[in-house]
């Protein structure tokens, strides 16, 4: 059974060893989303931790996928706090732990974040993901735009630069 769950802030708490697992296993399998090989679960526990201020406050909202009470999966939806961006938010941390993948969980979590941006008030989400990823592929499948491609983004886990798509939606 899947459920896609908005955490509030002592939900968020109760649940930084489960989302700092899959942060772990996202950079051990590639995934380019900040953290370098050797990624541990503690530096996943220090960077949720970081990320509760924001959720407790309402600027950032974190939204999980459960399968069968265990959470797999996660998006992370903040909104631009400058005065000119009141119509705009960012999604983050759209991730799917390995051994839940290919079920649907990314579109999922994808369309909850899109309702929370809609629900509040924005109508403009960007976000940016490796090129040739399977994020990449699931934003396209979904309506997203691409906006352009940056050439040596960033470092992949391994230590390699790579290329991000970045894509907006009006929602």
């Amino acid at each position: 059974m899947v459920s896609i769950l908005s955490l509030d802030g002592p939900a968020a708490r109760a649940a930084i060893p489960a989302l700092a697992g899959i942060l772990v296993d996202a950079v051990a399998h590639g995934a380019s989303v900040n953290f370098l090989a050797g990624f541990s679960q503690a530096e996943g526990e220090v960077f949720w931790g970081g990320q509760m201020a924001a959720i407790e406050a309402g600027s950032r909202v974190l939204l999980v996928a459960e399968l069968d009470g265990r959470i797999v999966g996660t998006v992370v939806v903040t909104f631009a706090p400058q005065p000119n961006g009141p119509h705009r938010a960012e999604i983050g941390k759209m991730l799917v732990h390995s051994s839940a993948r290919r079920r649907g969980l990314g579109s999922r979590l994808l369309q909850a974040a899109e309702d929370v941006v809609r629900a509040s008030g924005r109508t403009l989400a960007h976000l940016d993901t490796q090129t040739g990823s399977a994020g990449e592929a699931l934003y396209r499948a979904r309506g997203w735009t691409e906006m352009g491609v940056m050439p040596g983004h960033s470092l992949t886990p391994d230590g390699r630069l790579a290329a991000a798509t970045f894509f907006y939606k009006q929602v």
